[in-house]
């Protein structure tokens, strides 16, 4: 069908449109499987539509505590020693430590934006909050209030509050899925939660209409093309029955052209756009 919903329907698309059943698409099961998760995969990561943005809340332990206070070993975390020689001849010996203040994320996240605040701070603190104060004595006169004043003190607060109350600091690699979080693990109490931002791939199995999608079906069929092109390359000149010659390099170079061209359409079509850095 034009609209495919799975794996197999979406490879069957592919055949259709490189010619099949008129022609023999000369490119195995095992072929087209692995062409269809790397289509998968460049459409999760590159594409707009091929993820979500999502909160996922982390339950602190006292293990997650004790292990982002401990001192790590440069053993255990795959640092070697380093070895150098001094300007005076001696031998001097580099170790390294890396503390394992991490949580293992799921493989399905691919970006985290921020981690949300775990304590508050004295400006926004129990019963001497300064913004419920200026609610409790200010906002019920309402037509008495300098909104513009209050923006600006609510802007100043906010400053305080970045002061006294920085946002948490972390690094975050998709290859690695860890995120350590720079912060200090002592005043983290068991049972609190790390509110994490970050951005989450679309499982085509639980989500099928990912396979209809019409970037990802024209670059798995241009894939395809490319691929059955370099298997009959080596096949040049081949005189088969009724005067036909195969001509895999042709196919070949119309594969990496479309290719070529769906890439470059991506970058300004669908991914999203870099954010710069203002201020």
């Amino acid at each position: 069908m034009a609209q495919p919903s799975s794996r197999d329907g979406l490879i069957d698309y592919a055949k259709r449109q490189l010619g099949y059943p008129v022609l023999e698409i000369n490119v195995a099961d095992e072929q087209f499987s692995d062409l269809l998760d790397d289509s998968v995969q460049v459409y999760q990561e590159r594409h707009y539509d091929g993820i979500m943005r999502m909160y996922l809340k982390y339950q602190i332990t006292q293990e997650d505590i004790d292990r982002g206070q401990a001192r790590g070993s440069n053993k255990s975390a795959g640092i070697t020693t380093t070895t150098g020689t001094s300007t005076v001849g001696l031998t001097t010996t580099f170790d390294f430590e890396e503390n394992q203040n991490y949580l293992q994320m799921p493989p399905s996240v691919i970006g985290v934006n921020q981690i949300f605040k775990i304590r508050s701070d004295t400006v926004y603190d129990g019963l001497f909050n300064i913004r419920y104060q200026l609610f409790l004595n200010d906002l019920y006169q309402f037509g008495s209030i300098d909104l513009l004043q209050y923006t600006m003190v609510q802007t100043y607060l906010e400053d305080i509050t970045h002061l006294l109350n920085p946002n948490m600091r972390y690094r975050f690699n998709i290859r690695q899925d860890r995120l350590y979080i720079d912060a200090d693990f002592g005043v983290l109490n068991v049972g609190d939660y790390f509110i994490i931002d970050c951005f989450r791939i679309l499982d085509p199995n639980d989500f099928t209409r990912v396979y209809n999608d019409p970037f990802l079906k024209r670059y798995f069929t241009a894939l395809c093309k490319k691929q059955w092109g370099q298997n009959l390359i080596k096949f040049q000149g081949v005189q088969l029955p009724g005067g036909i010659q195969l001509n895999g390099r042709q196919i070949y170079d119309d594969g990496v052209a479309e290719l070529a061209e769906i890439r470059s359409k991506m970058s300004s079509d669908y991914e999203m756009p870099p954010l710069d850095m203002i201020g």
